[in-house]
């Protein structure tokens, strides 16, 4: 059996999402009101997934990450067109940094992408990694600014091949697609890391993610599966209070998916 306990706030849609759900005879999902009953499931070894619902985040995420002290905790919005029939194909990528205050240097942003990559080599997927930056490479000069990311973007793309090359479950000359792995810089093509299907986008910085993640997901309507916790062990989704039945459903689904994948 599947447990998962799920956060129940002001936004009652969660409760029509988890009841569509019934049919699942192996899943079990319980909804709880309160911040600490959701912090008290994830620390729970018998509950194997949480999702923050329509309750608060910031008392939740304090609590995870006093309690995961000794991690390096982030979070990646995880979109998947698979089920969506309004697309034209099948496309899964995770987008990070979203949180306006994330990925505010390289150092971040490295351990950011190896933690995304984790999570797609887990999903058994091979991890295209896309970096982005504020201009065209031939933009440089254009203003400081601009030369400053074009210049944070070239060196993050050449010290990630290097990170990558000395992990050991990532290897280029595996037979295993999953242990593969690209790296490239689209600096502010975004438009293109998509179409060469990345499904790895790491945004300039928090700001551009989240504005990113607000273009495609509130106003395109891509599904967005909720956002990932990354650099744990336990599965822990964050979603909006404001999400619909349809956005917690996917949630629901996802964090069923990746438990059934641990057993």
């Amino acid at each position: 059996m599947i447990n998962i306990v799920a956060g129940l706030g002001e936004n009652e849609n969660i409760i029509e999402a988890s009841n569509e759900l019934k049919e699942i005879e192996d899943l079990n999902i319980t909804l709880v009101e309160s911040e600490d009953e959701l912090i008290e499931a994830f620390k729970n070894p018998d509950v194997n997934a949480v999702i923050r619902g329509s309750l608060k985040a910031s008392k939740v995420m304090k609590a995870i990450k006093e309690f995961k002290s000794d991690n390096k905790i982030n979070r990646a919005t995880y979109i998947n067109t698979e089920y969506d029939g309004t697309f034209s194909r099948d496309y899964e990528f995770l987008l990070a940094p979203v949180g306006i205050d994330e990925g505010k240097n390289i150092e971040e942003k490295v351990i950011l992408a190896i933690q995304a990559a984790n999570f797609i080599q887990y999903l058994g997927k091979k991890p295209k990694i896309a970096i982005l930056a504020e201009g065209r490479k031939d933009d440089l000069g254009r203003s400081e600014r601009i030369d400053e990311s074009l210049k944070a973007s070239e060196e993050l793309t050449e010290l990630l091949k290097s990170e990558f090359d000395a992990l050991e479950n990532f290897d280029n000359g595996s037979d295993d697609p999953s242990r593969n792995y690209s790296i490239k810089n689209y600096y502010i093509l975004l438009e293109q890391a998509i179409e060469d299907g990345n499904n790895i986008i790491l945004a300039n910085d928090g700001i551009f993610g989240n504005i990113i993640f607000r273009t495609l997901v509130l106003l395109d309507k891509w599904p967005s599966y909720g956002a990932i916790t990354l650099g744990i062990d336990e599965i822990f989704i964050d979603t909006s209070r404001d999400q619909s039945v349809e956005g917690y459903k996917r949630s629901l689904e996802l964090a069923y998916k990746l438990a059934k994948l641990r057993e």
